[in-house]
């Protein structure tokens, strides 16, 4: 029969199709897999730790396949292994980059400075992180574009992690003129912020009057919010801020010149 014909040594026509059926089982299963831990755990495991868990499997199963194959094939894996190292040293000195980034990137697997989804700067690049391989991590900036930074980059740059904490601070600085109430102004900003709902009591918010500018009192106001309203709280405040002072006579200052005039002592302010 065809399937029993010997190919070389003692394997058969049968015995390639049975490796060939068992790593395309392996390649198959590792995608149910998969499919069925990303629809079923969902919302139980964080999607950083699922698609970590996705890969261990993965590797793990096609690299059961490809071993049972090399036994069934009766290659003596004693021997391969030395060729690996050779060839690993061989490697090793003509890709050490290679090297290096697929290291960093299993130390950012174990150490999980950054997760999948995380609002990030890492190496100048800004925006969300959309994958984390073995070789390189995946930056959709805010711009809307992608990054492939290698992982030998992350792992040895500072990295700024904008979403790793629940809470994160805003501030302002909002100039009133000279001739307006300060104390009032104080009061007004501080009744704004208290009254939005997402604007936290603890850590408390500071106003206070921070400089004095030549075309105003300079006000900073720190805020804190949770870091899922936080660019939202921003933006809306702001204007809040603005609006109420204005309504209660307080302008925002803007830059005045005093100007003199030969012997007169009136100034003209443009």
């Amino acid at each position: 029969m065809m399937l029993d014909k010997i190919v070389y040594d003692n394997i058969t026509v049968l015995n390639l199709l049975v490796i060939l059926g068992v790593f395309v089982f392996a390649i198959v299963a590792s995608r149910m897999i998969a499919f069925y831990i990303r629809r079923t755990l969902k919302e139980k495991i964080h999607e950083d730790t699922r698609e970590v868990t996705i890969k261990i499997i993965t590797y793990s199963l096609v690299s059961a396949a490809v071993l049972y194959g090399l036994i069934k094939l009766n290659i003596n894996l004693s021997g391969l292994l030395v060729a690996g190292g050779v060839a690993g040293v061989i490697l090793g000195f003509a890709s050490q980059s290679i090297i290096s980034n697929l290291i960093s990137g299993i130390f950012l697997i174990v150490e999980r400075p950054i997760k999948i989804g995380d609002q990030v700067n890492i190496d100048i690049h800004a925006g969300y992180v959309e994958d984390i391989r073995i070789i390189s991590t995946t930056i959709r900036t805010y711009d809307g574009l992608y990054v492939r930074i290698p992982n030998q980059n992350v792992f040895t740059s500072s990295i700024i992690n904008y979403v790793n904490h629940i809470v994160r601070r805003f501030e302002y600085v909002v100039g009133i003129r000279y001739s307006d109430d300060g104390d009032k102004a104080l009061e007004i900003i501080q009744k704004v912020i208290a009254d939005h709902p997402f604007a936290l009591k603890n850590p408390e918010p500071q106003v206070f009057v921070d400089s004095l500018g030549d075309n105003a009192v300079n006000i900073l106001v720190r805020i804190w919010s949770p870091i899922g309203e936080w660019y939202s709280v921003k933006r809306e405040l702001l204007l809040e801020i603005k609006k109420k002072l204005e309504s209660e006579g307080i302008e925002i200052a803007f830059p005045q010149r005093v100007v003199w005039f030969g012997d007169k002592q009136e100034p003209a302010c443009r």
